[in-house]
């Protein structure tokens, strides 16, 4: 679809008008960071929208809205309560929605126990009121979008669904109702044809791990012209994450950051990047840096949190991830991570109640599945643990690392066929780590298939000669299938490739032994293949030389009688 500039700027700025009047600051602040990434768009005088105030419930409306921008919102509520208009009624349903929400966490005593959202009669009883102040038929986009939003945090999914669809075809320019319809909606072919079903594409996309679709979209949106947009970067740079194109997304984010040193969404993911990659001074950096910015954001408190964490502080880190759930008990990255530092302190209990806390916000959640599955696995409850990391695998697919954890747990069950076909599918579909052809090769050798072994062994010593890198584990995977592969060749009489074999496990202080002694047993081998081929060449010499030879005797000695 194409698209004119001009024209999307428009709508951009109507829509940050009529926002901004009914309160939707995170929605305002989204539309105007995009009508910024347009800066090079210019609009003549007659072209910007122009707007009055209706003096309909004029003082009422502004008085409420003063409340409202002050956070005191059952105020705000109270001089609203019988107003009319469309922009007041959405500000009074809209405020004491905000202050039921205000109370819930103001009460909240234990983050680890959040109240059952499908429990709360004040929500219930503020949806009631809401169709019943206004038959579906005659509610706009706004009110449409908040019973949406109230519904799906009641779990009434379907209502939800249905309710946000019907708000974006009435105001397509309205992000809040997009986003809230990221996780609901999977064919994207019944939402309404308008420019802005392009960035909910981008979005729902990515939230539905369809990352090659989500890439693909980003990269279509900035070539029309939104190159600038920090939404589009931070999507590309979470579509890099996805993917594990890990050195992609660290730079796509030191470049929002370069841009905007302010910004502080998206940065808990930035951390996990600094911290998977062990960039202890980055991840140092980057703490003190959102400290200085706002130590009271939930991505604050993640990105101290993966500090301690990587300095293996544990206890610590659960403390930074308990004052983000403080903040926001939905935030899932939180509880996901917090389930990690529970499971390095070995305490199970708490990791499981976390993982399946980040499950409740969000289903697709596969970090959360795969947390599962090593907690019950370090239980030993292997069927447990199998179904877990089958949720994990089916999200992420192409995911060796998914795959490889349902093998080893299959191989612990003794389903050995089972484990085989997923070590192949990991290999197939890209060994991220590098784990799939060992297990395979061990689980070959555990058979007592040699040939296959080998051939498996082989492979995988190709594919680890150029990684100088490795960790201890696999440094000593790696000689100890050279070691297998010295024996299966001078097994075989291959003496030349056992040599070249057993003379790489000198380089390893564990296989330097074994080395030596079959570097001692080839020579061996070589002396006695020598001597039987002189053997066998003094026995099996062509008979007509030797006739030849006699021939020549016998007439030397005629010449000489």
């Amino acid at each position: 679809m194409d698209m004119d500039l001009r024209s999307v700027k428009i709508d951009i700025i109507k829509a940050i008008h009529n926002c901004s009047q009914r309160g939707l600051y995170q929605t305002v602040k989204w539309l105007s960071e995009l009508n910024y990434a347009l800066n090079d768009v210019k609009l003549k005088d007659s072209e910007i929208p122009k707007y009055e105030e209706s003096e309909i419930e004029l003082e009422e409306y502004l008085v409420a809205k003063s409340y409202f921008d002050c956070k005191e919102y059952d105020r705000c509520a109270h001089y609203l309560k019988k107003c009319e208009s469309p922009k007041s009624k959405f500000l009074y349903y809209y405020s004491s929605y905000l202050s039921i929400e205000k109370k819930k966490m103001d009460g909240m005593a234990d983050t680890n126990c959040p109240p059952d959202p499908k429990k709360d009669d004040e929500l219930r009883n503020l949806a009631s009121q809401l169709l019943k102040d206004n038959v579906r038929e005659k509610m706009d986009g706004y009110l449409l979008y908040l019973y949406g939003l109230i519904t799906k945090k009641l779990d009434a999914t379907s209502i939800a669904k249905d309710t946000l669809q019907r708000s974006v075809e009435s105001e397509p320019m309205l992000w809040c109702s997009w986003f809230e319809l990221g996780k609901l909606v999977e064919d994207f072919s019944t939402l309404p044809d308008h420019w802005m079903k392009q960035f909910f594409i981008a979005h729902a996309s990515l939230e539905q791990l369809r990352n090659d679709e989500a890439l693909q979209m980003c990269q279509s949106l900035s070539n029309k012209g939104f190159v600038k947009s920090m939404f589009l970067m931070s999507q590309l740079a979470l579509c890099y994450h996805n993917n594990r194109e890990l050195d992609k997304a660290i730079t796509m984010f030191r470049r929002i950051l370069k841009l905007d040193p302010y910004r502080l969404d998206n940065l808990d993911i930035y951390s996990n990047l600094l911290y998977v990659q062990e960039m202890k001074t980055q991840l140092a950096d980057l703490a003190h840096k959102v400290v200085t910015i706002d130590k009271y954001r939930v991505e604050t408190c993640c990105v101290i949190g993966n500090y301690y964490s990587l300095r293996s502080d544990h206890p610590k880190a659960v403390l930074y991830f308990k004052r983000a759930l403080k903040l926001n008990p939905r935030f899932l990255s939180a509880w996901t991570l917090m389930g990690h530092e529970f499971m390095e302190m070995k305490n199970t209990n708490a990791a499981i109640q976390s993982y399946r806390r980040a499950l409740e916000i969000n289903s697709k959640d596969y970090r959360a599945w795969y947390g599962l599955g090593q907690t019950y696995e370090i239980l030993k409850m292997y069927f447990y643990s199998l179904h877990y990391y089958k949720q994990a695998q089916q999200l992420k697919p192409n995911d060796s690392r998914m795959i490889i954890a349902v093998g080893e747990i299959y191989e612990k069950l003794d389903k050995i066929e089972n484990a085989l076909k997923c070590y192949f599918k990991a290999c197939s579909v890209g060994d991220v780590e590098g784990l799939a052809l060992i297990r395979l090769s061990k689980l070959y050798d555990k058979l007592n298939d040699t040939e296959n072994a080998a051939a498996a062994f082989t492979e995988y010593c190709l594919r680890e000669e150029s990684n100088k890198d490795k960790a201890y584990e696999e440094q000593t995977d790696f000689y100890n299938a050279l070691q297998y592969l010295a024996n299966y060749h001078m097994n075989k009489g291959q003496l030349d490739d056992a040599y070249t074999y057993a003379y790489k496990c000198l380089d390893c202080d564990e296989t330097k032994e074994q080395g030596k002694a079959l570097l001692k047993e080839i020579a061996a081998k070589r002396v006695e293949r020598d001597n039987e081929n002189k053997m066998v060449e003094s026995t099996t010499r062509d008979p007509s030389e030797a006739v030849n030879s006699s021939d020549m005797n016998f007439s030397d000695m005629n010449m000489e009688n």
